[in-house]
């Protein structure tokens, strides 16, 4: 008789964990007073970086146990990265854990840890019934978005490979994206338009829009372009965090050459012109008002000077912005004599240079 193989070291050390993440949701389903607490941590846990100890374990290659998640695009490699990989291929493991996300639907950060658990397995398995498929796929959604957002509050991509996976893997998938139902795919062309920016793909803007869904309304907000173009103005305009602010606005300029209709066009350019003003109701930095000046100029270089001729006469009206305004603007005339002068010396140096190497 062959005997039977022992599990693998990165396989019981994930088995583990999924049991000490199903005792915990156990722990949160029976403490009603602790259940948000103890599903925040829980949320906390799965979304570490995997530290190098643990790295050893999951990602042995005597073994033969690579998880497919080491391959972790342009991010750090996290729990919820291995975990995700491993539903996929021990689906028996993660279905406890699955039905007491279930039952924890209402709760905060139950979608949180649904959508980071559960996002490959979504699509790698067979659902037949619809509303069970549509409340996981509504609940990815929202987990998905509650998540891209705790990495724009804290500027960071922690996140990034659950976005390039539903962008890479999903979106531009077909196979995969029609598992889900219509009014998912909607939501989640929606999701993917206001954050491929921030997670530096726009690069691939072009193959994103030609997989847009379709839409009832498309005939009042226009072809995918414009849908992609509202949802990205509605997104700058929540945007409170001033780095994260900058990236969106040096990355926007791929909008340039797009085809939009009229009301889009002028909804874009009012939102880049409300942070181009000190005050409210955006209240902008003079970076981002600097940002958001090239991005207008950029896209909407038609009517560029009288723009910033009516700019310049409504900041006359604010006396209190000149001492500001009038040393910004010495500082800058300085630095631009400075690098002339500078430039200037080294072409003579070069030019003094020259006939003595020769």
């Amino acid at each position: 008789m062959s005997e039977a193989h022992p599990p693998s070291r990165s396989s019981a050390y994930l088995d583990a964990l999924s049991q000490a993440i199903h005792k915990k949701l156990q722990r949160a389903l029976a403490n009603s007073s602790q259940r948000r607490n103890l599903l925040q941590e829980l949320f906390a846990d799965i979304a570490l970086e995997v530290d190098d100890r643990a790295k050893d374990v999951i990602v042995n290659k005597e073994e033969d146990a690579i998880s497919p998640a080491e391959d972790v695009n342009d991010g750090p490699l996290c729990f919820y990265d291995v975990l995700a990989d491993y539903f996929v291929r021990v689906p028996e493991s993660g279905k406890p854990i699955l039905d007491l996300i279930v039952q924890l639907w209402s709760q905060s950060f139950a979608s949180h840890i649904f959508a980071l658990l559960f996002h490959k397995w979504l699509f790698e398995v067979h659902i037949d019934n619809p509303e069970v498929l549509l409340r996981y796929s509504s609940a990815l959604v929202q987990g998905a978005t509650n998540v891209f957002w705790i990495d724009i509050q804290t500027n960071t991509r922690r996140f990034q490979s659950l976005f390039c996976y539903l962008l890479d893997e999903v979106a531009l998938d077909h196979s995969r994206l029609n598992k889900i139902p219509v009014q998912a795919q909607r939501d989640m062309y929606l999701l993917l338009s206001r954050f491929i920016l921030f997670y530096n793909s726009a690069d691939k803007i072009d193959s994103f829009l030609k997989q847009c869904p379709v839409f009832q309304t498309a005939f009042l907000v226009g072809g995918p372009a414009d849908i992609f173009v509202t949802e990205l103005t509605d997104q700058l305009q929540k945007l409170k965090v001033e780095p994260v602010l900058l990236h969106y606005l040096s990355e926007i300029k791929v909008l340039q050459g797009m085809e939009l209709r009229m009301t889009t066009s002028t909804r874009l350019k009012t939102c880049l012109y409300s942070f181009t003003s000190p005050g409210g109701p955006m209240y902008p930095t003079r970076a981002v008002r600097h940002a958001a000046w090239e991005a207008l100029d950029l896209l909407f270089p038609v009517g560029r000077y009288p723009r910033h001729l009516i700019s310049l006469f409504f900041r006359l009206l604010y006396p209190w912005y000149w001492p500001s305004s009038c040393w910004n603007f010495a500082i800058s005339c300085v630095k631009a004599v400075f690098y002339s002068l500078l430039g200037l010396i080294f072409s003579m140096w070069e030019k003094i240079a020259k006939p003595k190497s020769q």
